[in-house]
Order: C-alpha cells, then sequence, then structure tokens
C-alpha cells in the first residue's frame, strides 16, 4: 500500500462523466480514488467533512471504471513461468518483479500464481516468493499475488493433460501435503486443485479448509458422487470446468453435476477458459446459464502470454508451439498446453458468445473473482474503502459486429501505472 507520507503523488482523483461497474450494472457516477491510502474515498465525507477537493479531476467521456482484473489461474506470462526456478532464487524474485509490472498492463491487477504438478523442490523453492504480496506494497511494483495456486501434484493420471505423469502422486494425510509444499510454504498457499477421488483426500479437505486454503476439485474422474462428497467436505471451486475432468453424462452428470445440487449445500464457484479452443461457446453458456454466480473467467494463461508465436522451450526437454492464443505441446497436435490469452480477451470472448451485458461479464473477472477468495471487502469493488486498483476501459464494435473491449489505463492503489494512449503515442 503507498506509504500515507509519499508526496510525489496527488493525493484525491476525481473520475467523472463515466460508468461505474456495481456488481454486475453499470452505473453513471464519479469515483473518487486517493493515493496517499491506496483506497476508493466516500466523496461528499472527504468533501463535506474534510473541507477537501480533488487534486485531479479527470473526463474519461463515458468510458467504463472497473475494478481491477483478477486473474485466479495464471501459469506465468510474459516469458516467466511459476513454475520453473533453479537454485537462483534471487533471479527467480527478479523475474517475478518484471513481470508483475508487465502483467498489470493487460488490466490484471491481482492474480493467483499458479505452479503446476512439480517436484518438491519446485514447491519448495517457489512458494516463498509466490504468497500473497502484502499491505505495504507499493503500486509502481505493478500486479499483486494474491497467494499461490499449486495445481497438482495430487491429481488423476487419467486426467492429466499436460502435467507430467511421472510426479503425481496421491494423498493419505494432510502431512503429505506439507511434506510437497513445505509446512513453511502453506500460509503462502491460496488455493489447492487435487482430484478428490484419490488417495484420502476427501478426509483430507477439512483440514486444508482449515487452514485458510481453498479447494478447488480438478484433473480429476470424480463422479458426481465423488464431486458432491467434495463439496460437502468444504471445496468452493472448480478448475477450468469441463475440461481435464470426465464428461457430462447423462446418467452421471460429474463435475459438472454439482453447479445443480440442492440448496443444502453451496453451489462451488467454477473457472471457466474463453479462448475458443479449450470450449465450445455453447458449453460456456450452458455452464453460465448454470450458475451465473459462480461463473470466473480465468486465463490458464502460460509464460507465452505477451511472447511472439513460435516454438519455445518448457519443462523436461518439452517444447510448446505458440500460434496466437493457441498453446500446444510439440509433437502432441491433440494436447492443449494452457492459453495465451489475455484475460479482457477472455471477457469479450464471453461477451459476444454469452449475449450478456458487459456488467455481466466484467462481474466475472472482478467482484465474483473476489467473492471465491473471500476478498470481496478489498478487491473486485468500486465500493468506498475497497482497494483503489481500476482499469479504464473503451468499448469498440468490428466490422465484423463483433464487440471488443480496450484496456485504456490501469491504475493500482490510485496511481496510474499505464495509459494505451501514450503508448501508441510513444510507438
Amino acid at each position: 500500500m503507498p506509504s500515507a507520507t509519499s508526496t510525489s503523488r496527488e493525493r484525491i482523483t476525481k473520475f467523472t462523466n463515466c460508468r461505474l461497474l456495481k456488481g454486475d450494472e453499470l452505473m453513471e457516477q464519479d469515483l473518487w480514488v486517493s493515493s496517499s491510502t491506496g483506497k476508493i474515498v466516500k466523496s461528499q465525507e472527504v468533501f463535506y467533512s474534510h473541507n477537501s477537493i480533488p487534486d485531479a479531476t479527470i473526463d474519461l467521456g463515458g468510458r467504463i471504471v472497473s475494478p481491477g482484473l483478477i486473474d485466479v489461474q495464471l501459469n506465468g506470462s510474459f516469458g516467466f513461468n511459476f513454475s520453473q526456478i533453479s537454485e537462483d532464487t534471487h533471479s527467480y524474485g527478479k523475474s517475478l518483479r518484471q513481470m508483475n509490472r508487465l502483467l498489470v498492463q493487460t488490466g490484471v491487477t491481482s492474480y493467483l500464481p499458479t505452479v503446476t504438478s512439480s517436484e518438491k523442490e519446485v514447491y519448495h523453492l517457489a512458494l516463498p516468493h509466490l504468497g500473497p504480496s502484502g499491505a505495504h506494497r507499493l503500486p509502481e511494483e505493478g500486479s499483486e499475488s494474491l497467494g499461490a495456486h499449486v495445481e497438482g501434484p495430487f491429481l488423476n493420471p487419467g486426467k492429466h493433460g499436460i502435467h507430467p505423469l511421472e510426479v503425481l502422486t496421491e494423498a493419505y494425510s494432510f502431512s503429505d501435503l506439507t511434506a510437497m509444499y513445505g509446512s513453511a510454504n502453506i500460509s503462502n498457499i491460496k488455493k489447492i486443485t487435487a482430484a478428490p477421488e484419490l488417495g484420502n483426500m476427501q478426509a483430507i479437505i477439512p483440514e486444508i479448509i482449515s487452514k485458510g486454503v481453498i479447494y478447488s476439485i480438478g484433473h480429476t474422474e470424480a463422479t458426481y458422487e465423488d464431486a458432491g462428497a467434495a463439496v460437502a467436505n468444504g471445496a468452493t471451486m472448480i478448475t477450468h470446468l469441463f475440461n481435464a475432468m470426465r464428461p457430462l453424462h447423462h446418467r452421471n452428470p460429474g463435475v459438472f453435476g454439482v453447479l445443480g445440487i440442492a440448496e443444502s449445500l453451496p453451489r462451488p464457484y467454477f473457472g471457466i477458459i474463453a479462448d475458443g479452443i479449450h470450449l465450445h461457446p455453447a458449453s460456456i453458456k450452458i455452464a453460465y446459464a448454470s450458475h451465473p454466480d459462480g461463473f470466473i473467467l480465468v486465463t490458464d494463461a502460460m509464460h507465452l502470454v505477451g511472447l511472439p508465436d513460435g516454438t519455445y522451450d518448457w519443462t523436461n526437454e518439452r517444447r510448446l508451439i505458440k500460434m496466437g492464443s493457441h498453446l500446444v505441446l510439440e509433437g502432441h497436435a491433440d494436447k492443449i498446453a494452457g492459453s495465451s490469452i489475455t484475460l479482457i480477451e477472455c471477457v469479450s470472448n464471453f461477451l459476444n458468445w454469452s449475449g450478456e451485458g458487459v456488467g455481466k461479464a466484467l462481474k466475472a473477472v472482478t467482484a465474483t473473482p473476489a467473492a471465491m477468495l473471500g476478498l470481496s471487502r478489498d478487491k473486485g469493488s468500486l465500493e468506498s474503502d475497497a482497494d483503489a486498483d481500476l482499469c479504464i476501459i473503451s468499448e469498440e464494435v468490428g466490422a465484423d459486429g463483433q464487440k471488443k473491449l480496450l484496456i485504456d489505463q490501469v491504475w493500482k492503489f490510485g496511481v496510474k501505472l499505464f495509459d494505451r494512449s501514450e503508448q501508441i503515442t510513444n510507438e
């Protein structure tokens, strides 16, 4: 959070002539933010109680002001992979900081750095760098971690995707998790993806939840009964719904079925990769219609986001081929290897495929992920006292009638970090 003693930044900024995202609706209203506190402020209280006026007023010409975007499944970007680390952890930390400053330019102000299935040494080295960024973080540092997401290695080998089979394992007690991730690193983890049907995972879920860690069902052969039991035990999330799990069947709907379970159990949140490759648009519409309040858009983006198309080295002497937002494992054209799409592009895709309004599309990357993470007071909101993480967004409609949302500006803790018009001018 910015220091209250800072004098190099304007203290109060007022945004006017704009549409604010409130819940899933756009409302014409002014917004005041403070770079001293890094928070959204109550304009009437500041004006009438403290006799203060804004230091700067910005006319946005009718553009949208959204909370900063939140990506709860990000494997890396701009050449940096959270799962690739050596004993040179100083270099890892430096590259992570560079990535944060680039990632924020895509509109993602907060995220869960995802470490995929690896040997335990990788978790022990990487997780100390990937925990929540903390309350005293400076805005200039860019996007912030809200805690790590460990996707594996407690996954079903039958649904491993591109996770290496040789590292997958089963857990029979919570001590198996601490041995894998490191007992000191549990506090750095925000979310665990694991297959609930393997080992003794169903019995471990309550202990995972008791540590403040979200349990997400994923990479699984779970039946409807398995998934329902996991939800009853405390699972509140599904990792990339439909992908790496047994398909929906009319006699046993599998994991998808828990989105329609009885009201005696809460319906879980679920991630959707709207890149046009992982899922058919009709599948996305069905998922949204089944549980709109649980719908979260994610990128599942690999470290190749922001890099040119081509072939790139990956882990264990494997290589990835990047073709736009399409990533495949070299030699295995049928193996989808995450994506290289940005989160705002996912929002635009959903907007076009679903027919829903802009407010509902943006909610899936702001208020809904914040609620899933238990962070609604600070993130994903434009209410007073929330963090002043903002995206200024414009809308375009192409000749083909397709809608596109563009990130014009990004503000972190009330400080402007990116302005697209300045980038265009510089080019």
